[in-house]
């Protein structure tokens, strides 16, 4: 193990979220977390890489178990600090029951500065105090954090309090909740703890900073492909008469609208691997929009573009843009949502013939000879059910803390924003550059394509910065 590279022992009574917090600052979700006190026996270290460079440890350490013990020893001591912290590890070495204690001090004693996690939802105890006043006679670089969930921090200003009195400083952090800024701040916090530790933690600072705009890069040029992929995406099939053409159009629907999906998957798979999100595959909340099929009313509804929008496009293109939907909203006076309606049954609830003819407004099926084409997509529309999912999909990646592990019980976002339609303000430069990229995705190798697509990433780097500021 380098020694030039700092090391953070994460130390704590037992079950009081040390795993949860270390999961998230580490950026780490294969650290175990269990609600049953005891669980972590063994110190275990989770490096954190980028870019295929160690530029920081966390080690989890198991709860103290006999501080008291600990502490009254560590008072009898005589030497140096560094003297006495090294009998007080030989003194645990030497007890059977004291092994645990001896796992969570070994980390302290080859230099690893300290985290020390308490539960604000908690009164202090003298167990407590005990802890706290060892860490502080042993004399290493040391914050305090307490974690507790913002409904539940009767206790907080009491540990704040007695906190002060032993630690260098100390922060309030929910790790159930603690986004990118909230990560950054307490970084920001262990640098200035100790004078020794400023260069070093200004450089692993400058690192994640800059690693957290190459994600918000790179899901941007993700997103921009998936779009491209979608809106330019063509299949056809052979017609053997015409009264196979009903069959033909069916199956070729089904076919356009699964392929969609998958190229959605896709894209949002490698978004959720840039955040590292790796080990729990779990579900999204069930108020999230994401949990309606592409094509589905209510996603067309909600992520679409607004009436307003759709009459600002059609005047920037000297007419309606698009077919299907725009035609219909545009063209015929219809109210923007029972177009929609429209739509979302060719796709769902309608049956038959009418179905498919709605399908090939939207989708832009086409007969030429004895085959049968589906695509380019013919509404501009679609771009914005797109893009609205994909941001949706990156705000969950970007702001869900790897400490968390209720996947399955979530009832709502963590922010409730489940339906929110992040393009419903887009001004007419915006529209106009969508307007663009839309239309030319269907000669995606062009020069006007190309240019359209470094105009749209951009425009998504804006986005999705503006979609994790928000938080």
């Amino acid at each position: 193990m380098e020694t030039n590279i700092p090391e953070i022992a994460v130390l704590g009574h037992p079950n009081e979220g040390k795993s949860s917090v270390l999961s998230t600052l580490a950026e780490d979700d294969s650290v175990r977390i269990s609600p049953y006190p005891g669980e972590t026996t063994t110190c275990r270290t989770f490096p954190v890489i980028i870019d295929g460079r160690e530029i920081l440890r966390f080690t989890d350490t198991p709860g103290f178990q006999n501080p008291g013990r600990l502490l009254a020893h560590y008072r009898s001591l005589t030497g140096s600090t560094e003297q006495k912290l090294r009998d007080l590890l030989a003194y645990a070495a030497s007890a059977t029951d004291l092994a645990e204690d001896h796992e969570l001090l070994t980390p302290v004693a080859r230099g690893a500065g300290i985290i020390y996690v308490v539960n604000g939802a908690r009164p202090i105890r003298h167990v407590d105090r005990d802890e706290m006043e060892l860490l502080r006679l042993i004399g290493k670089p040391r914050m305090a954090v307490i974690n507790s969930k913002d409904e539940d921090s009767r206790s907080v200003d009491r540990w704040k309090d007695e906190l002060a009195i032993h630690f260098n400083s100390i922060r309030r952090f929910n790790a159930h909740r603690a986004g990118y800024r909230e990560r950054l701040a307490l970084l920001e916090a262990l640098k200035s703890i100790d004078q020794d530790w400023q260069q070093t933690f200004s450089g692993v600072i400058a690192v994640v900073e800059q690693n957290w705009n190459n994600r918000i890069s790179a899901s941007a040029h993700i997103i921009t492909r998936f779009l491209t992929e979608s809106l330019g995406l063509k299949l056809s099939a052979g017609l053997e008469n015409a009264a196979a053409e009903h069959e033909v159009r069916a199956r070729l629907t089904e076919r356009y609208t699964s392929r969609i999906a998958t190229l959605e998957k896709q894209a949002h798979d490698q978004i959720r691997g840039l955040f590292r999100h790796r080990r729990f595959d779990y579900r999204l909340p069930p108020r999230s929009i994401l949990n309606e099929e592409i094509f589905s009313e209510r996603s067309w509804q909600l992520l679409g573009l607004s009436k307003n929008q759709l009459i600002l496009l059609g005047g920037l293109s000297g007419g309606a843009v698009g077919a299907g939907i725009d035609v219909a909203a545009l063209g015929h006076g219809l109210g923007l949502f029972t177009a929609l309606g429209a739509v979302g049954g060719a796709l769902g609830a309608l049956t038959g013939r009418k179905r498919l003819d709605y399908a090939s407004s939207l989708l832009g099926i086409k007969i030429s000879g004895a085959r049968l084409t589906i695509g380019p997509a013919a509404s501009i529309s679609l771009l914005f059910v797109l893009i609205n999912r994909s941001l949706h999909y990156f705000e969950h990646m970007a702001n869900w803390s790897h400490g968390r592990r209720d996947y399955q019980e979530l009832s709502q976002p963590p922010e409730d924003q489940s339906i929110a339609n992040h393009t419903s303000d887009w001004p007419a430069a915006q529209l106009k550059l969508c307007n663009e990229f839309f239309r030319s995705a269907e000669n995606p190798e062009s020069e006007k394509h190309r240019a359209a697509a470094v105009d749209m990433e951009t425009l998504l780097v804006k986005t999705l910065l503006a979609v994790v500021t928000q938080r």
